[in-house]
């Protein structure tokens, strides 16, 4: 229904492709980062025990210098008995009878320090460790910068991917968007089958929405024919028919078989107008009117009492012959199946219709007119082929047309004309 369905916009395609993009950066991120913490620890555990065992070695040597007499081989070559330098904890240790290993500062320096009781005394050394820490602070900028490049890579492999996804989306998207506005040949151009197809879950959606628009115009384009192909058939007879009622005499049973006649023959032309706007070969003629003017003639011509309110009138652009077709058919179908005073209002290129009967029923409010649905006249459910003729010419004319219930009640029906001829 004109004016009431909502367009799909493609912007949700770029926040869906983001999204994938993020996330598959944020996990590589996180498994990027819980790698380099891992192999970090490996490393620097392996790296350290390493530095470890060569000062226990020393300490060992030295410790066996020592309890051979060799004081001072061991004090002067290896190690030195009661060193100042030696951090506090280390000593606390020793002193309580255990040897141990640790990192501390020697002038400034990193040193692995190792000690152990030896004789009432503390016999400690130390290796260096500046190297040491050196090579792990480089380990750690290699491991970082490999985890960003990683991380970099598989980003930018998911854009990659989470853009083709979304362009495959976005392009059944406006497929999905040709076919509601009535494009029934539009196609997304997935064809199913294929190595991976039963996998990949875009495809099946195209394929899906290919062939829901074949089977979707192949059933219209059956209705088409059946009611052109109804109403031309139904032409011939009906003329005869008609032609034969006139040799009636004159009497009741003359002008109700006429009434009944003249019911069916306008049935029939209701039918042919809407197979050749179903067929879409209908061509406006446009020309310059003055609005104000038009709805005035417009609704004489119904023969029903209808009131003509002017706040502000227009030129527009229009087929003139249409445009007369829509307000009739609108002030008929307010009068069948609404109740008077019926009033159309005219601002501008707007025109307003409303009655005072039951309103509009919410199926025709949500989804627009259906053809042939009829119902009880005086709770508003007819609706008929008038307003199905309505919504056909408006598309040919480019009008807007919203169907509403007024708040004070009764049926409302708003035209928006365009101010521009359509191309």
């Amino acid at each position: 229904m004109s004016g009431r369905l909502e367009r799909l916009r493609p912007s949700w395609t770029y926040s869906l492709r983001w999204k994938i993009a993020l996330t598959i950066a944020a996990v590589s991120c996180a498994v990027a980062a819980i790698l380099g913490v891992l192999v970090h620890n490996v490393l620097t555990r392996q790296r350290v025990e390493e530095v470890r065992k060569e000062a226990r070695q020393r300490l060992d040597s030295a410790l066996k210098d020592f309890s051979y007499g060799m004081q001072g081989a061991a004090t002067g070559r290896t190690g030195q008995i009661d060193e100042p330098r030696l951090p506090e904890p280390l000593r606390e240790l020793v002193k309580a009878g255990d040897r141990g290993v640790m990192v501390g500062d020697l002038d400034n320096k990193p040193v692995m320090w190792a000690a152990a009781p030896a004789g009432g005394h503390v016999l400690a050394l130390y290796v260096p460790y500046e190297d040491t820490r050196d090579h792990l602070r480089q380990m750690d900028t290699a491991i970082l910068g490999s985890a960003v490049l990683a991380a970099g890579s598989m980003a930018l492999a998911g854009t990659y991917i989470a853009g083709r996804i979304s362009r495959r989306l976005a392009a059944t998207a406006a497929v999905a968007r040709q076919i509601t506005e009535g494009d029934l040949h539009a196609r997304t151009g997935i064809a199913a089958g294929g190595k991976g197809a039963e996998h990949d879950a875009v495809k099946a959606v195209g394929v899906a929405l290919d062939s829901m628009a074949q089977s979707l115009q192949q059933r219209l384009e059956s209705e088409k024919r059946f009611t052109a192909d109804v109403a031309h058939e139904l032409r011939t007879p009906l003329t005869g028919m008609l032609a034969a009622a006139g040799l009636l005499p004159e009497g009741r049973p003359r002008e109700m078989i006429n009434d009944r006649l003249g019911a069916l023959h306008t049935l029939t032309e209701d039918l042919l107008e809407i197979s050749r706007l179903d067929a879409g070969v209908e061509k406006p003629e446009l020309a310059e009117v003055e609005l104000g003017s038009l709805v005035h003639r417009a609704v004489l011509a119904t023969g029903l009492a209808c009131e003509v309110h002017v706040v502000r009138d227009a030129h527009v652009r229009t087929d003139r012959r249409r445009l007369d077709r829509i307000i009739a058919n609108l002030v008929v179908n307010a009068h069948r199946h609404g109740a008077p005073p019926v009033s159309v209002r005219v601002d501008g290129p707007v025109l307003d219709f409303r009655d005072h009967g039951p309103g509009y029923p919410a199926e025709l409010i949500d989804d627009g007119p259906q053809r042939f649905r009829t119902g009880d006249p005086g709770r508003g459910k007819g609706q008929g082929l008038g307003l199905t003729i309505v919504m056909g010419q408006a598309h040919v004319l480019g009008i807007d047309v919203q169907f509403s219930n007024h708040p004070q009640g009764g049926a409302r029906t708003t035209l928006h004309l365009p101010t521009k001829p359509r191309p």
